[in-house]
């Protein structure tokens, strides 16, 4: 249950350094990261079904999104403009929220993985806050990073410590929170402005592409097999790394040298809209896997 001791480090860190008055202004937030950190501490404890898991993490994200206010509330400029209603964006927030944060648990397969990706992702929505000027955003999720940092050296291969569900659930919250809020304000920025990305929602899935990829292909593979999106396999993206033969660490390295890949793509094509850049993370998604599946029929039959 590294989990425990990554929040433990957060906590420390920003009771120095996060003035009271910012402590208030983002109660809700911390509401549910305590609350997401305790169901999946439950869960590494009780071991809860998938239903169960999934049922009580509407919880924490009902808070964030009625309480919070974090929504999506249009569709960014992405084909055609267009403002959700009250219960559309609420709907469609829920379900993002939900995504992304069991998205990021279920690579939780392989030492380090989980931690490796989550590191790059806070730190660039960590950097980008920063050079917005929102600064206690920025240092929440440095922080996390920081703490990341320190348990990469223990859950490395071979680990001598896990993430487990405390860990992973609160961490994909946070990265949801994140993403979402970077939606936002990104949209937001003037167009003058140097750190403004013209595809909002491009840029987000670029950052977290590992976990929306990996869920997005599983689910996928399930429903082609006439299986439950729920059932566990061992068709995620590290298991098929594994397969080839690759190391746990050579699996983390791999799939976070193809994570920043997707990054430096955001970033060199930050003037262009979202069409582009997802049709072309889509494209990219689709090559990789087709890849992987030559690479593991030859294998089959050598």
């Amino acid at each position: 249950m590294g989990g425990i001791s990554i929040l433990l480090g957060v906590i420390l860190t920003l009771l120095m350094s996060l003035p009271f008055q910012e402590w208030i202004k983002l109660k809700y937030f911390f509401i549910c990261i305590g609350l997401m950190f305790l169901i999946g501490l439950r869960d590494d404890v009780l071991a809860l079904n998938p239903k169960q898991k999934l049922i009580s993490q509407f919880l924490p994200v009902f808070v964030i999104v009625f309480l919070d206010g974090s929504v999506l509330n249009s569709s960014y400029g992405m084909v055609v403009p267009v403002m959700f209603s009250p219960l559309l964006s609420w709907t469609f927030s829920i379900v993002t929220f939900v995504i992304i944060t069991n998205a990021y648990n279920l690579i939780d397969g392989v030492d380090g993985l989980a931690g490796m990706i989550g590191l790059l992702c806070l730190l660039c929505f960590g950097f980008w806050f920063y050079s917005i000027g929102d600064n206690s955003i920025s240092l929440i999720a440095l922080c996390f990073a920081g703490s990341l940092v320190a348990f990469l050296f223990f859950n490395w291969q071979p680990s001598r410590i896990f993430m487990g569900d405390t860990g992973a659930l609160m961490i994909g919250l946070l990265l949801s929170y994140l993403a979402v809020r970077f939606i936002n304000e990104n949209h937001g920025l003037p167009e003058e402005v140097p750190a403004r990305f013209r595809s909002s929602i491009g840029t987000a899935v670029c950052i977290l592409i590992i976990p929306i990829f990996d869920t997005i292909r599983i689910i996928i593979l399930r429903i082609r097999k006439m299986q439950s999106p729920f059932r566990a396999d061992r068709n995620h993206l590290h298991h098929q790394f594994l397969n080839l033969g690759y190391s746990h660490a050579q699996t983390v390295l791999i799939l976070g040298a193809i994570n920043i890949f997707f990054i430096l793509l955001a970033w060199c094509l930050k003037g262009e809209g979202d069409v582009l850049i997802l049709s072309s993370a889509t494209a990219i998604c689709l090559v990789i896997n087709f890849i992987l599946k030559r690479a593991q029929a030859r294998l089959v039959r050598i």
